[in-house]
Parts: C-alpha cells; structure tokens; sequence
C-alpha cells in the first residue's frame, strides 16, 4: 500500500513543484528569490536542529544521516503560509500554499542512499504604486519563479557511532519579473519583460557522531559543507510600449528591444555544525550554526546601487520530548512534542539594514497505528525585515504537515 502512496505522490508532486508560487515576500525581488528551509518538517519543529542518527526519518541536513535509515523511507510535506508585510503607513495580507521537499531513503546495509526533489528558493511578489496625480509615473511589478534542486546523496556508517556522506545537487528554474511604467488618465506604458533560466551544480559532503555518556545519555555531532559554486543564468529582456485598460489587462503590444545574455551568479561555500545531547527515543536538546561568505547573487535585471549581499549567519535551538515511546495504553505519551527558537542573518542588506529572520517553531510527531511511519505537523511564527530606512517588515505564521512513510523493500528470501 506504502508503495502505490509513494508513486501516485512522486507523479502528482514533482509537478505541482514546477508550478508552486512558494512566497509572498517583496525581498524575494533580490538575488535569486526568497530562500527556503532545506529540511523535512520534524527538524523545522526544531528550528533546524537535526543531530541525532535517526533510523526512520529522512535528514535533508546532511548526507552522512541516510547511512542510518533502517527501512525504506519515503517524505514528502508542505507549507500554508500567511503573511502580513507592514511599513510605517499601512499593511498588506498574502496568503501561499507550497510544497516543501519530495524525497526517498534506501538502506542498503552500511551504505544510505537518499534522493528526491526540493524547492531551493521562491520569487512571488505584486508590488503597485498608484497615485492620481498626472504628474506622476505610476508603476506595478510582479515576479514569479523559483530555484529547485533535484539531489541525489550517499552516506556510510564507518562503525555504529559515525557516519560519512556526500550528494551531488543539480539547480534548475526560471525567474520572470514584469515592470509597467504609466501616467494615470494615459492608455499608453511602458513595459520591461525579464526571463531567467538557471542552471548549475553543486555538492555537499557531511559526517554525524554519536557517543554514549552513561547508559542513557548520548552525544550527538554533525557537520555539514557545502562546496563553492557557480550557478549559470540565461537573460532574455524584453522592453515595450504597451496599451492597458482600467483594470490592467495589457495589450497591443509594440516591442521596442529585445535583449540576451548569460550571467555567473557566485555562491560561497557553506559550513552547518550542530551538536545535541539527550536519551534516545525520549528526549533531546541541540543546537545548530551555519555560516558562510558574501555571495553574488545579483542579476541583472535585479542589480542596485542601494542593494548590498554580505556574510549568512544562523543560529537556532531546539529538541524534542517523547513521554513513553512504547506505551500501548496511550496514544499522548508516544507523540513527539518538538519546539527550536531561531535567529537568521539573510546576507541581504537593503538601504544599509541588515534584513533579519526571527521564529519560533513547535511540532507534534504523530505516529500511525499499527505501523513505524508517522504525521508531522509543525507550527511556525516570526518575523524578517524592518520598516526602518523606507523597508517593510513581515509577519508570518506558518503551518506545515509531513508524512514520514516506512516499509521494507529489500528482503532476502530465506525459502524458495
């Protein structure tokens, strides 16, 4: 049944992930959009935390963890977002629905194999500046798109404590943005059309280890690199004078140019250590920093003099309490309660502001009866950006629902 589940899902999700408009931010205009977690929903209940050597939950985290996996493991989960993005004058509300990760786990002894599908980063805004006065350019934009990654990984157990991994990820999207240029009471704009393709590939090498303290506590380690790399983008612009009515709706189209190139955007490498303690299928505690260089991810449809990419930095904290794993007479007790507080340096610095991401995040792992696989939903609130220096900030509440779906595939037959 497990197996029927994870094709029909495979088929219908890969292509909703094509389509998805996965933000609402206005900072997703910068760079190559708003970037997502990388991870499944039990470790986004835990802020990123994601230490511990788990043998049914796949860890997007780091390759070295699919050396764990002890039965075949399939994932998949998704995102309802709403957000409230304010300046010092007004507010506005968007609300998204989006899919977060597509991916399966293999055990094959020693050796882990995962793959699957992951949308990396989100463009998705409408922005309008509309005044009444003749004297005045109105403008609007959009943008939609996105960057997503298809991975394939390996990781292998050296010895019960440690594990190694590596997986190899392939960068493919397209970014589109639309800017109208009008004078109200005029039918006549001006349009600027923006097309990015990408494409590139980049590799993450990883270890996690273990070692016991007592007979019930453990420590738990985890180091995860991301290499340097380049990621190619194909331009095509197309600028026109364009006829519109009240309500927007462009037509008569005269192009006035149209333009190509081909841009290297450069990403630096990336470095996530995370370390944790607690007691085995009960309760954990841990925390996690990443870091990483300036990058260069302006484009040129999106490069400004007031725009600036620094260093990333993160921080978070989180874990997890289990009352009574093996508890048949109450399903409470074997439910996982998961909670992380999370600080995040973007790397984009707008109008000399440093655009922040604060959260905090809860989970509930909710496990299906009668099997080893299980429900996870998590919940998220925080806040990134600033209304300082003409910027805005947003609000965001999020609520996120994974499967974690475990079957044995690969059994040798004992009788013919």
């Amino acid at each position: 049944m497990i197996k029927k589940i994870i094709i029909s899902a495979c088929l219908l999700l890969s292509l909703v992930s094509f389509a998805q408009e996965g933000t609402s931010s206005p900072y997703s205009y910068y760079g190559i959009g708003d970037v997502r977690f990388k991870g499944t929903v039990e470790n986004r209940s835990m802020a990123g935390v994601a230490v511990e050597q788990d043998s049914i939950h796949i860890n997007l985290q780091n390759p070295a963890s699919f050396a764990n996996l002890k039965f075949t493991t399939f994932a998949l989960g998704g995102t309802y977002n709403t957000t409230t993005v304010k300046s010092d004058s007004k507010s506005e509300k968007a609300r998204r629905t989006m899919l977060d990760y597509l991916a399966v786990g293999l055990p094959f002894g020693k050796v882990g194999v995962g793959f699957g599908l992951i949308p990396y980063s989100s463009v998705g805004y409408k922005i309008e500046s509309i005044t009444d006065d003749a004297n005045t350019n109105n403008r609007r934009y959009n943008g939609s798109g996105g960057l997503n990654k298809a991975f394939l990984g390996v990781g292998y157990k050296i010895n019960s404590n440690f594990s190694i991994g590596a997986d190899a990820q392939y960068n493919f999207g397209k970014i589109e943005t639309t800017s109208l240029e009008f004078i109200t009471g005029v039918p006549v704009g001006t349009s600027e059309k923006n097309r990015a393709d990408l494409s590139g590939v980049n590799f993450d090498i990883g270890a996690m280890f273990k070692a016991k303290l007592n007979n019930k506590l453990n420590v738990y380690s985890s180091l995860n690199y991301t290499l340097e790399n380049t990621l190619t983008s194909k331009n095509t612009r197309n600028i026109a004078t364009v006829a519109y009515n009240s309500g927007f709706d462009l037509s008569a189209v005269d192009i006035l140019a149209e333009q190509s190139s081909v841009v290297e955007l450069k990403f630096p490498s990336k470095i996530s250590l995370s370390a944790g303690i607690g007691e085995s299928q009960k309760w954990l505690i841990g925390g996690k920093v990443a870091y990483s260089k300036a990058s260069a991810q302006a484009n040129e449809y999106n490069n400004a003099s007031n725009v600036g990419y620094g260093k990333y930095g993160s921080v978070s904290l989180g874990g997890y309490f289990m009352p009574d794993y093996n508890s048949f007479s109450s399903y409470a007790k074997r439910i996982v309660y998961r909670g992380g507080l999370k600080y995040e340096k973007t790397g984009l610095v707008v109008n000399g502001e440093s655009i922040n991401d604060v959260g905090l995040t809860l989970g509930l792992g909710l496990p299906i009866t009668g099997t080893i696989s299980n429900v996870n939903i998590g919940f998220e609130l925080g806040k990134k950006g600033t209304t300082s220096a003409g910027l805005v900030q947003e609000n965001y509440a999020n609520i996120s629902i994974g499967f974690s779906l475990n079957d044995k595939w690969f059994v040798q037959r004992k009788f013919q």
